[in-house]
């Protein structure tokens, strides 16, 4: 079994920047077919300072497919067992085809702006 994360909108379209969305989309996966998808709700804030990285290791994840997301939460993400592809795109459930298929690709490109949250 698998699970992955993406940070989303309540429409299920990914959230621009991994900290500040409103949701995560869970996708559990058996066998690479789709079992179930559910919404948790953002804690908000910094995505490496506000705690969603253990919340998500907590509730299995071990993929986050993101769009914008900062270093820092990329390597909080990682420190908890949670691989990142950045710069994903789209409806997530269309992300999830995409990943199934073999067609996704980390662009290797953390948000430049991240630093103007901290404040």
């Amino acid at each position: 079994m698998k699970k992955i994360a993406v940070p989303v909108k309540p429409d299920f379209t990914i959230d621009d920047h991994f900290g500040h969305c409103a949701y995560y989309g869970i996708y559990q996966l058996e066998s690479n077919v789709l079992i179930s998808k559910t919404l948790i709700p953002s804690v908000g804030g910094c995505g490496c300072k506000s705690g969603i990285a253990s919340t998500l290791a907590a509730e299995g994840v071990q993929l986050m497919l993101a769009g914008g997301i900062g270093a820092g939460a990329v390597e909080v993400l990682r420190n908890n067992g949670i691989d990142v592809i950045r710069g994903c795109t789209g409806h997530a459930d269309e992300l999830i085809e995409k990943y199934l298929k073999g067609e996704l690709q980390d662009d290797g490109v953390n948000c430049a702006h991240h630093h103007d949250h901290h404040h």
